[in-house]
């Protein structure tokens, strides 16, 4: 695992231990794309969706949401009330929590193992 991640326009941001940023706030969606592409993930609205979501509620409560929280969070953003966890993990196939996180810039959530 490489402790930085390489951006298009060249720059590096540093990563910690376990492969996610280092400092949240150097985020950017270049970041998040840069992820995406090592998973071989392509970034759809949706995935936009949930990434904005949770550094909304990072930035509010300093911790990612429980997956209870972050599902109902969504239905409410998208006004889509057939949002379910497997959806998430059509989007996010190594876990929402803990992808998602990664992408969005922000620490390795709690309950991760």
């Amino acid at each position: 695992m490489s402790d930085s991640l390489a951006l298009p326009d060249g720059r590096r941001l540093a990563l910690d231990a376990e492969g996610y940023l280092a400092d949240w706030t150097q985020w950017s969606r270049e970041a998040a794309t840069a992820f995406a592409l090592e998973d071989e993930v392509e970034l759809g609205a949706d995935h936009w969706a949930v990434i904005d979501l949770l550094r909304d509620y990072y930035a509010e409560y300093e911790i990612a949401p429980p997956m209870r929280a972050l599902l109902k969070l969504l239905r409410a953003r998208l006004g889509d009330e057939a949002l379910d966890s497997r959806r998430l993990y059509r989007l996010f196939p190594q876990g929402p929590a803990k992808q998602a996180c990664r992408y969005a810039g922000l620490p390795r959530p709690v309950s991760c193992i």
